[in-house]
């Protein structure tokens, strides 16, 4: 690939706009949710889904009901999307403050991540 190309490459990488938000692991078997907030809601499930199915996530009750039934019998979805102007600015807050809606909406749910 030639440097022109890769310059290309990285720059729409950087002016990409990712969907951000909070996302939710609900076992249907146990009616279960657990909550996270998300930069890259596509990039966040995968990396959730990489890590239960490796057995390596480290919140343990997850972990535990999805061993235990599998991803079949788990609803993953985007509970609420952020919107944004700038993706360089830091939204840490802002969807922390999301997730805290949900959690709100629904006092049974869990942080995936504390």
């Amino acid at each position: 690939m030639d440097m022109k190309r890769k310059k290309e490459l990285l720059e729409e990488y950087k002016n990409r706009r990712p969907e951000m938000g909070v996302i939710s692991f609900r076992c249907t078997v146990t009616s279960e949710t657990f909550l996270g907030i998300s930069n890259d809601t596509k990039a966040d499930f995968n990396s959730t889904t990489v890590k239960l199915t490796g057995k390596t996530h480290p919140n343990k009750r997850l972990q535990e009901l999805w061993n235990l039934y599998g991803k079949e019998n788990f609803d993953i979805s985007v509970m609420k999307v952020l919107k944004y102007d700038n993706p360089a600015d830091n939204h840490t807050a802002k969807l922390e403050e999301l997730r805290e809606q949900c959690l709100a909406e629904d006092p049974k749910a869990k942080k995936i991540w504390k």
